[in-house]
């Protein structure tokens, strides 16, 4: 097994006790879920089962009803897995490979169903034999330890574990391998017998919670102050107080989609060389904590979109982006046109919520502008794929023989853009709503330069995920900025410099 495939989290070195000699000839037993593995195999059975057939969340009452190995067996049936791309502590790995070098017998000793860990130890053939869950009996907590006494006998086996239910294992246990415990467990751990290592590799939670939020992307909602920019409307209070709000709304809804996106996403994500790193797919942050704080931010986001008054326009963006992320992710052309379509409404929100309606000419520009940008965002994608010699991205509808037909249709609409642009600035509605709008011809280069060179940039691959994320990055694309600004104000101003 290839460490470099499978990407571990961001970990600490671990501090490893001093050895018990008389333990360490015992069998070593190991727990799986949050020592072996980062995650817990239960939620993500249960998430990837309830994506692939809605059905199951219907059944999954009647099944714990019947007992929660039960509940486990029939996730496990439904979880179609690959071990290679599970999130493993390195760190524990490492630990029992010394081991086992030493001619120590290792048990992988779970409360998860016998499918899943089976599977895991075949592939990583470390494991002398497997104790788990079988559909009847859930080997948890004293359970478990039970199970490991009529095994190997009271004090006849060190146990290797996370958790406060493990604490009835190390009871019996002749020794303790404490794994990312909390200090709580950890204490209570060395009070009940001798510990033979500790080893602490995890990141801080609330670290993988704010990246998992990825507040950066933040950044895409500034484009609800493009109205009151557009008009010049510094001084109206009001209005930039409600666009404040619809920036709020729009950005903690964002967050929600994409923690359920990164859930829908876990298979692909670990398989992905850079986004197994992702809060979720490395095991940063569990599963269930990104279920109960999506429904909490689409709350936050619909109060904000209520005090703005644009809620209309942060619905059409929430079932835009949820159906994006289910399936319309999957349709060539359909994604493209849709990740534009999310741009321009923001648009809309932030118009609405200052009352300062978005233009014809603003519509017609921004809408050029954005299906360019998608189709960068789509060209980079397939460049790195096509540099690992594969033939397609996950859940894409695109291969990478359509990179250049891509490009076509970006730089097409890159020119269209400049082309709308340039026709309104000699427009009647330019020169009624400017003082100078000659000053505006200075736009359409930059403007152009901008979007040619977002474009220069993705054909030499050195475009990220988005290029939204890129610009905010770029020290050249601030100075366009500062000189649309600039442009900008000098059109506005009431006496020439």
């Amino acid at each position: 097994m290839e460490r470099a495939a499978e990407l571990p989290p961001i970990a600490i070195a671990p501090s490893i006790g001093e050895p018990c000699p008389d333990a360490a000839r015992l069998p070593l037993c190991v727990d799986l879920d949050g020592t072996l593995l980062a995650i817990d195999t239960l939620p993500e059975a249960a998430a990837t089962a309830c994506l692939h057939d809605p059905r199951v969340l219907l059944a999954l009452p009647r099944w714990l009803a019947q007992g929660k190995a039960r509940l486990k067996h029939e996730l496990a049936r439904r979880w179609d897995f690959d071990p290679a791309l599970l999130p493993y502590n390195f760190f524990v790995l490492d630990y029992l490979q010394a081991q086992k070098s030493r001619g120590r017998k290792l048990v992988l000793a779970t409360a998860a169903d016998r499918q899943i860990a089976q599977k895991i130890a075949d592939h990583l053939g470390l494991f002398d034999a497997v104790i788990a869950s079988d559909g009847t009996h859930n080997l948890k907590g004293e359970a478990k330890a039970a199970a490991l006494v009529e095994r190997f006998g009271a004090r006849g086996f060190v146990y290797a574990g996370n958790a406060h239910s493990d604490l009835a294992v190390w009871r019996e246990a002749a020794a303790a391998v404490i794994v990312n415990a909390p200090d709580r467990v950890r204490q209570a751990a060395a009070s009940l017998g001798p510990v033979e290592a500790a080893i602490e590799c995890a990141t801080p939670r609330w670290r993988g919670i704010i990246r998992a939020l990825r507040p950066y992307q933040w950044v895409k909602n500034l484009l609800v102050f493009v109205p009151l920019v557009c008009v010049a409307a510094y001084r109206d209070l009001g209005g930039w107080e409600a666009a404040l709000a619809s920036f709020a709304a729009f950005s903690a809804v964002a967050s929600a989609i994409y923690l359920l996106n990164d859930i829908c996403d876990l298979a692909a994500d670990r398989a992905h060389p850079s986004k197994a790193r992702r809060p979720f797919a490395s095991g940063a942050v569990p599963i269930a904590l990104g279920l109960a704080l999506a429904p909490l931010l689409f709350v936050i986001g619909g109060a904000f979109g209520w005090l703005s008054g644009a809620p209309r326009a942060l619905v059409a963006y929430a079932a835009l982006s949820l159906g994006y992320n289910i399936k319309l992710k999957e349709m060539p052309l359909v994604d493209i046109f849709v990740l534009a379509a999310l741009y321009s409404v923001r648009l809309f929100g932030g118009g609405e919520a200052s009352g300062y309606p978005v233009s014809l000419w603003l519509l017609g520009f921004s809408s050029f502008t954005f299906l360019s940008l998608a189709l960068i965002k789509r060209v980079s994608e397939l460049l790195r794929v096509a540099e690992q010699q594969r033939q397609r991205p996950a859940r894409r509808g695109y291969m990478t023989q359509d990179i250049v037909m891509l490009e076509m249709m970006g730089c097409a609409a890159c020119f269209t853009s400049a082309l709308v642009l340039t026709l309104y600035v000699q427009s009647d509605t330019a020169s009624h709503a400017y003082l100078h709008p000659k000053m505006l011809w200075g736009i359409v280069p930059l403007m152009l330069f901008w979007q040619c060179r977002l474009w220069l940039s993705t054909a030499r691959g050195y475009m990220l995920d988005d290029p939204i994320i890129y610009t905010a990055r770029d020290w050249v694309s601030w100075l366009v900025l500062a000189g649309l600004g600039a442009l900008i104000a000098l059109a506005y101003a009431p006496v020439m410099v």
